[in-house]
């Protein structure tokens, strides 16, 4: 098994190869603190001037039904050059994805192929990419939602906007 701070080619990453952070998330689109961490890093890239994030799923499908299906839709959006669209649109309007009727929504109002969206979704053609980064999550010790790695190491805070900013302060050494 690869280490934690090892990206893949295939992975999702978002931000500048030569960040000053790097910031591994394992996340579940269906969690209020994934959420939050969305808003958070997303308010928090500027101001570190651009952190590269990468992106890797554990669905907690004992807490959230909806999850694995809402990362497979992600995957689906992928294969459309769309993942980081389809990312932003699961959290943005998590309270209003209920049902994978929700999710074909969101997949129309990002103007995917809808039909080839749902064929995917359907035959749940991206499982076993959900499953695999469920299965690194597990390896790399991640059991709850959102699991951070910063510059490889493990961060244990909360995911509010605070609490990153202090932690991605320090470890920048500021």
């Amino acid at each position: 098994m690869k280490r934690v701070d090892e990206i893949g080619n295939d992975e999702h990453v978002r931000g500048p190869a030569d960040a000053a952070l790097t910031v591994i998330e394992y996340a579940d689109f269906q969690c209020p603190y994934s959420a939050r961490a969305h808003v958070a890093l997303r308010e928090l890239d500027e101001r570190f001037g651009g952190i590269r994030l990468v992106y890797r799923h554990l669905p907690l499908a004992h807490l959230h039904p909806l999850a694995e299906l809402a990362a497979e839709a992600a995957e689906a959006a992928s294969s459309q050059d769309r993942f980081w669209d389809m990312h932003d649109a699961l959290y943005e309007q998590q309270r209003q994805v209920f049902d994978k009727q929700d999710l074909a929504v969101l997949a129309e109002s990002l103007d995917l192929d809808i039909e080839r969206f749902r064929t995917e979704v359907l035959e749940r053609r991206h499982r076993a990419r959900v499953q695999a980064d469920a299965e690194r999550a597990h390896h790399d010790g991640a059991t709850g939602t959102p699991t951070l790695f910063i510059n490889g190491v493990r961060y244990r805070g909360d995911s509010d906007r605070a609490s990153l900013e202090s932690a991605l302060s320090e470890a920048l050494g500021r």
